[in-house]
């Protein structure tokens, strides 16, 4: 392989990843708490993170695309064979890191689809008492998908070690 071309692809997959997880931790630790502060309207405070969270989205999907296009070319640096990718501790540890992508992707389409719709709908009722159930719910499963890319990461720095 040419190492221009792979230091290219290095490049804009780390760069991706710096965008996607830099922004939805700024998003969910920054600007989803201090909407708090400037809104106190739970109805226009939805329609504010709702507004920003569609924004975001709209990187996200684009983000998450080159993430695993560029992921699985980068990938092939450390498999000796794909015909048994557990036939090595690098390959095992890709693996795994697939299997945690994999829930990640499922987990933030599944939140945005089922929470997205619902807060929406709440929120356009007015129904308050609603809505913080519903966000209740919602914010678990977004720490819960920070804590799935933070283990990404961690896999992607083993791998450095292992590989």
């Amino acid at each position: 392989m040419n190492p221009w071309i792979d230091a290219a692809i290095l490049w804009v997959h780390l760069f991706s990843a710096v965008l996607f997880v830099g922004g939805s931790f700024f998003f969910w630790l920054v600007l989803e708490p201090v909407s708090h502060r400037i809104v106190s309207d739970e109805a226009a405070r939805t329609v504010l993170i709702g507004r920003l969270a569609r924004r975001f989205g709209q990187f996200t999907t684009p983000l998450l695309i080159v993430l695993i296009l560029t992921g699985l070319y980068n990938a092939s640096w450390y498999l000796p064979s794909l015909s048994d990718p557990l036939a090595s501790l690098p390959g095992q540890v890709l693996v795994l890191k697939a299997v945690v992508v994999l829930a990640l992707v499922i987990l933030i389409y599944v939140h945005g689809i089922y929470f997205g719709r619902r807060i929406s709908r709440l929120a356009r009722a007015g129904d308050v008492d609603g809505l913080r159930q519903i966000r209740r719910k919602s914010r678990v499963v977004s720490y819960v998908n920070l804590g799935l890319m933070l283990a990404v990461l961690a896999l992607a720095v083993a791998l450095q070690m292992v590989g």
